[in-house]
């Protein structure tokens, strides 16, 4: 499977983004998938995740009501929208798949994509 992540930039404070992730050579139906963030020199965090019918979705606290997550079958591809962006949310964004409906945690996805940088700085 191949997980590309695209859409990060430089934004400034209170700006928005979309994100995508594409897969490819997997049935992308079969999993959950999920967005990570890594800020730089701190540990990977659960960001949003969604389930594979489209029917459960999590967030993390620090961006309920912020981030949105979605995914469109007809094009392999998840979403993240991203409002109000503040400079807390500066990282690297990626995106995983996992069997497991809900999972926060990281050790439990088996594939990853590359990321995509999101710089939040006036």
């Amino acid at each position: 499977v191949r997980l590309v992540e695209s859409g990060g930039g430089m934004v400034q404070p209170g700006g928005s983004l979309q994100l995508s992730c594409t897969a490819s050579g997997d049935t992308f139906t079969a999993y959950h998938m999920a967005w990570f963030r890594q800020p730089l020199g701190k540990e990977r965090e659960f960001v949003a995740c969604i389930s594979w019918d489209l029917s459960t979705t999590l967030y993390a606290d620090s961006v309920k009501g912020r981030f949105t997550t979605s995914r469109d079958h007809t094009k392999n591809t998840i979403y993240l929208q991203i409002r109000d962006l503040e400079p807390e949310d500066t990282a690297v964004y990626y995106c995983a798949r996992t069997l497991l409906r809900s999972s926060s945690l990281a050790k439990n996805y088996n594939a990853w994509g590359r990321g995509t940088q999101v710089t939040v700085s006036s």
